[in-house]
Formats: structure tokens, C-alpha cells, sequence
């Protein structure tokens, strides 16, 4: 079926060029971690729980122990999910020494630890998010032994 306005709204919502992304990444770290941490719906939600997020390895302890009531709406979820890894990332990166972001050529966020270890902390948020495992602190703990 051929709607001519589909083909103009489909040329203006074309996906963004992620080598764009990787660009910045490289040209502005500070500028990509920080946006990379504002995480707003995490922070939001935590918050509503009465939990501050404050980018420390204990505030991903306080995280696993919520009770996961955004499971109850899958909308959110991809999207709580996605949070997760990016707080995740962030923690790792503000604590663990030599760790940094990293974008993939695909635009895909991950931490590149010291040891060159690439950690992707938004599949893992994910993960979390949908079924609980591995806890946020795991996966902390892990990349802070590396």
C-alpha cells in the first residue's frame, strides 16, 4: 500500500547515525557520562520508594532490595530497565578505578574497565529489571575485582 505522508514521516524519524554517538563519546566523556547518568525514571521511582540515588555501590544494594513493583507494568519496564544499566554504569565508573564509558558503534553504551573488559551494563539492567538477576551489586562486585 503505497501512503505517500508514511514515506516523509519515515525519512524524518530515520534512526540517528551512531556514529555520531561514538564521536562524542570520544570527543566529550565527562559531557556523555553525565548525561548518561541522569537516568530521570529510575531516580524518579527510587525516590517515590523513599530511596536517594547517590552514584555509590551502597545505593545498588538499597536498589536490589526494593520491592519490584515496576514489574507490573510492561510499558515501563524496557525502560526502568534500561535506567538500571545506566545507574549501574555509572556507579562503576564514578568508583571503580580506570573504568570508562564506552560507546559502541552501534550507539550501545558500555563500561570499559581497566583490564579492557567491556561490561554491558544496560543488558544487564535490563535483566535485572525483568527477573531480579543478577543483583546490581553482583555485577558491581564483579567489575570492581577486574
Amino acid at each position: 500500500m503505497n501512503i505517500p505522508f508514511l514515506d516523509n514521516w519515515r525519512r524524518r524519524h530515520a534512526p540517528v547515525n551512531t556514529s555520531v554517538a561514538t564521536e562524542l563519546g570520544r570527543e566529550d566523556p565527562e559531557g556523555v557520562a553525565e548525561l548518561l547518568a541522569e537516568c530521570g525514571l529510575l531516580r524518579s521511582r527510587a525516590s517515590s520508594m523513599g530511596l536517594e540515588l547517590d552514584d555509590s555501590a551502597r545505593s545498588l544494594e538499597a536498589l536490589d532490595q526494593l520491592l519490584p513493583r515496576w514489574r507490573d507494568d510492561p510499558e515501563e519496564l524496557p525502560w526502568l530497565g534500561n535506567d538500571a544499566g545506566l545507574y549501574l554504569g555509572t556507579v562503576i565508573v564514578r568508583t571503580v578505578p580506570g573504568a570508562a564509558w564506552q560507546v559502541w558503534p552501534n550507539g550501545q553504551p558500555v563500561v570499559r574497565l581497566a583490564s579492557g573488559r567491556e561490561v554491558n551494563v544496560v543488558e544487564a539492567g535490563l535483566d535485572w529489571a525483568i527477573g531480579g538477576a543478577p543483583e546490581l551489586t553482583q555485577i558491581y562486585a564483579e567489575a570492581s575485582e577486574s
